[in-house]
């Protein structure tokens, strides 16, 4: 599997700009086209897609901002599932932060190291399966958002669910 998937679930999960939407036909096609995606994946990316294109921009970003912004525990930052605000965070930002420095990838646009579209952006460097490993050490926190997600009847639940399988595969693959 290409490591480029992780990209497009980047952006996915990435907020709803006009960039996004003017690209969301090609994001489409790229996804029907990949041999990468099982098919269950790609029905649930092709939902998702179409989802917002009923939606339009200004309510999809609306969506977003209510979901990911206002609501804790739907928070893309996954140390904020493990510390909350507790002092403890602050090492552990800065911790990923220096990882991705170590690792040649430098974080400019102002976002928090743990933000999962960032993660995302991270592992689409590497091959599938050390992304599958580096995943795989946030599956319980993935998992945790994505059942927060699917209480609230979110859509952006399945795009966790598909990371936390992808990062489960890792722990998968070590047992046997």
């Amino acid at each position: 599997m290409s490591t480029q998937f992780y990209k497009l679930l980047s952006v996915l999960l990435d907020y709803p700009d006009d960039e996004l939407f003017s690209h969301l036909a090609e994001i489409s096609r790229l996804v029907k086209s990949s041999d990468d995606v099982a098919a269950a994946e790609r029905q649930a990316i092709l939902d998702f897609i179409g989802g917002l294109q009923q939606l339009g921009a200004i309510e999809a970003q609306a969506r977003y901002v209510q979901t990911f912004d206002l609501t804790p525990d739907h928070s893309l930052h996954l140390t904020h599932h493990l510390f909350g605000d507790d002092y403890g965070r602050g090492p552990a930002l800065v911790d990923l932060g220096e990882f991705y420095k170590q690792s040649g990838v430098e974080v400019t646009d102002g976002e928090l190291p743990d933000y999962l579209p960032l993660i995302l952006e991270y592992v689409c460097n590497l091959d599938e399966f050390a992304a599958q490993v580096f995943l795989g050490d946030a599956v319980k926190v993935l998992s945790v958002i994505a059942d927060n997600l699917e209480k609230a009847h979110s859509p952006y639940a399945v795009l966790v669910r598909i990371v936390e399988a992808r990062g489960g595969l890792a722990k998968l693959a070590a047992t046997n």
